[in-house]
């Protein structure tokens, strides 16, 4: 289901994500008139791997599981979006296919600028590529930071190292306003770090044990952010021994 976008929810979120929220007021205005809401059900696939691109999307509510499946049915995550975030600019740019599959996580509302009017403001307005290649380069470096970890670190400083990445790109705060929440099913977290949910929950279970974090429903709560630090660079793997 698709629609008109409201401009002032639109505006909120471009400039909660440091994707736009530098850009010059006229260039936001634009992408504003361009948008277009998109609903999805829990589960319900936006697009597939290899699909043609046809624009750049920004999560409002639910969150958005961006994957691929291998020739034996397993699913690998490489990371649940919550609001404020957006995918979709490396098709966006190159117009190659979609290189992941993408899924809403719950009752998911999204925005969605056209591949085509965003490339018409580009070719109006060139000094804005600058901005976006140096945001991009920035996710190819988490990319293969992400790669190197999976190599080198054990998995509690991999779980430790991800839960902070997502608290610092993609986390909000919890109700009470004064910590940083990640909306992530500890099932996502096992996908992501190539681990099962059970070894997953032990862990969780001990650093909340240890004052650390603080487990929700469906939501995972920062409380020592120093110490998950130490834990995801080595400094702590003694300290979660049974």
């Amino acid at each position: 289901m698709s629609g008109k976008a409201d401009s002032s929810q639109l505006v909120g979120l471009l400039q909660r994500n440091r994707w736009f929220r530098d850009l010059p007021q006229d260039c936001i205005d634009e992408m504003v008139s361009l948008a277009r809401l998109r609903l999805l059900d829990d589960g319900e696939r936006l697009h597939a791997k290899d699909d043609p691109p046809d624009g750049l999307y920004g999560v409002i509510s639910g969150a958005v599981k961006i994957s691929s499946s291998g020739q034996d049915g397993r699913e690998a995550v490489l990371t649940v979006l919550s609001p404020g975030n957006w995918f979709g600019e490396i098709s966006l740019f190159d117009g190659l296919p979609r290189t992941h599959d993408a899924h809403g996580v719950g009752s998911t509302e999204l925005l969605m600028i056209p591949r085509q009017g965003f490339q018409q403001l580009l070719e109006r307005r060139p000094e804005l590529y600058p901005h976006f290649m140096r945001l991009l380069c920035r996710r190819i470096r988490l990319s293969f930071a992400m790669l190197e970890d999976s190599a080198l670190l054990p998995l509690p400083s991999r779980l430790a190292k991800r839960l902070l990445m997502h608290s610092h790109n993609y986390g909000q705060t919890d109700e009470s306003g004064g910590q940083a929440a990640i909306q992530l099913s500890q099932e996502s977290l096992g996908l992501m770090l190539n681990s099962s949910r059970q070894s997953i929950n032990k862990l969780l279970k001990r650093l909340e044990q240890a004052g650390w974090l603080k487990i929700n429903y469906g939501q995972i709560v920062i409380l020592n952010e120093e110490a998950l630090t130490r834990l995801a660079t080595g400094d702590l793997i003694a300290d979660l021994a049974d």
